[in-house]
């Protein structure tokens, strides 16, 4: 949607300016998470249908507090608490490496969830309730970069827009916003103190699919940890808040888990280079091994199009890999118990009985990366109970859709119960198996202190990109006819 930095606008001025729209292509901390379906069954077709829709100083640490668990029987799905405006209020968001704007909804949007199954309650931004909260003009850089230059139309006197269309068709519409996010500041062991920096987020006018008001279990908004600068750990670099490096250890049996912005230095991390000119955390990978056995494999088979090796993202509940993956992986796991009676599920699980250890009945999978770094899979972990079931959480990406079929793309299926370190100043990316219910050491840039950082669970209750101007045109339009005239 687009907002007139005057109330007294007229509709017919909003309506000229879209019209004219053309084709457009550390102070460390630490944020409490959750699962977003913790302790709730799910469907098989819940779990695909989420993925589908996805795809200061420098001082210690930023501790943002965790939930959520990352079991797919139950979907993967981890959330965080924030606090945006003054007075702050909170908010629940998605914490999402695969996507990098943050956006919440806001109070002019009527097609927004009003509860949440979740044991949440929603909150709807209102601008005029903040006494921080400023409208991004057109004529801003920000505005400028994300839009891929100037937008014709879209002149000093009016915000700019922004429009987030996700693989599923889901989209959200509206408005850029700069507003004071509070955080916590790690002080000492086990200890934060809230600090605040200002960033400019999406205020979610228009939602479609499943971010609309059918969504039963609805979240605030989402949290954009990418690698564009227009995420919330650029803008905080960039104004020199935080170093450019942040680290999730999502645990995947209790729920919860840690989630902090600064230099993790215990647990070390093996580091693999990020690959250049990526939109995501592309990493190459140079082998699949099932248990002791490699799989004979081309060497481009992690290249589909212009995706370049393997994405993690940790918006992604399960696993996908080529289809020449694929295949004889699920079959060298299938092998392993040849009196299995193997069923398929919904079309595309591959699913069976079995009573004994899983561990001591399957395979461990194991990805290997440049730089010689590793990442294991244990079966308790690819394997999930539905229906009395144990189902197979890898799933087969060359029937997915066009734009996403034979990618590689390694969501929390893997990237669970491992502390996930994002190292943007050096453009890499490391792991390590860990304890996430435990805690961590990071350390203070300003004065080399190192602090203990501690696992999260946020309770139930409260008390606790594509940019196409046609469709933004359409949406917009329609978005600013029943909002505004």
């Amino acid at each position: 949607m687009l907002m007139m930095m005057a109330e007294a606008q007229s509709c017919v001025l909003l309506l000229t300016m879209m019209i004219s729209f053309t084709i457009v292509s550390a102070n460390n901390g630490v944020f409490s998470v959750k699962y977003k379906y913790a302790g709730l069954q799910r469907s098989l077709s819940d779990l695909k249908a989420h993925d589908d829709q996805r795809q200061l100083r420098i001082l210690a640490g930023v501790d943002l507090p965790l939930g959520g668990i990352g079991r797919p029987d139950i979907l993967g799905l981890y959330y965080a608490k924030i606090g945006i405006g003054t007075p702050t209020k909170d908010y629940y968001v998605q914490v999402d490496t695969g996507s990098d704007i943050m956006w919440v909804n806001c109070i002019q949007c009527r097609e927004c969830p009003k509860t949440s199954s979740l044991g949440i309650d929603l909150t709807l931004y209102n601008i005029n309730e903040s006494d921080t909260g400023k409208l991004v003009p057109c004529d801003q850089e920000f505005c400028y970069e994300i839009n891929g230059g100037q937008l014709p139309g879209c002149t000093a006197n009016m915000s700019c827009p922004y429009l987030e269309i996700y693989g599923d068709g889901s989209s959200t519409a509206g408005y850029f916003v700069k507003d004071v996010v509070q955080y916590a500041r790690v002080s000492g062991d086990l200890k934060t103190t809230e600090a605040n920096g200002s960033v400019i987020f999406g205020c979610g006018a228009r939602q479609s699919g499943d971010l609309g008001s059918s969504n039963e279990e609805a979240l605030d908004g989402i949290l954009g940890f990418g690698k564009s600068n227009s995420s919330m750990i650029s803008q905080l670099a960039v104004t020199g808040k935080v170093k450019k490096i942040f680290a999730h250890c999502l645990d995947g049996t209790n729920g919860g888990g840690i989630f902090v912005i600064g230099h993790v230095v215990q647990p070390k991390v093996n580091m693999t280079p990020l690959i250049p000119n990526q939109p995501h955390y592309n990493v190459n990978m140079t082998a699949v091994q099932v248990g002791h056995e490699f799989l004979s494999l081309p060497t481009d088979v992690f290249e589909a199009g212009d995706r370049k090796g393997a994405i993690i993202d940790s918006g992604t509940t399960l696993a996908y890999l080529p289809e020449m993956v694929y295949k004889p992986l699920v079959s060298k796991i299938i092998s392993q118990q040849p009196d299995l009676k193997v069923h398929t599920v919904r079309d595309e699980y591959t699913c069976f009985q079995y009573s004994d250890s899983l561990d001591d009945g399957f395979p461990n999978v194991t990805f290997h990366f440049e730089n010689s770094v590793i990442l294991k899979v244990y079966p308790h972990e690819y394997l999930f109970p539905f229906e009395g079931l144990w189902c197979i959480g890898w799933q087969n990406s060359g029937v997915q859709s066009r734009d996403r079929r034979n990618m590689t793309l390694l969501g929390d299926l893997v990237l669970s119960n491992k502390l996930v370190l994002y190292d943007l100043e050096n453009q890499a990316i490391g792991w390590t198996e860990y304890n996430c219910s435990s805690s961590i050491q990071v350390q203070d840039e300003r004065t080399g202190t190192v602090h203990l950082v501690g696992y999260h669970y946020i309770n139930h209750a409260r008390s606790l990109n594509v940019q196409w101007a046609m469709l933004l045109l359409l949406l917009l339009s329609t978005l600013l006819l029943s909002l505004v005239c």
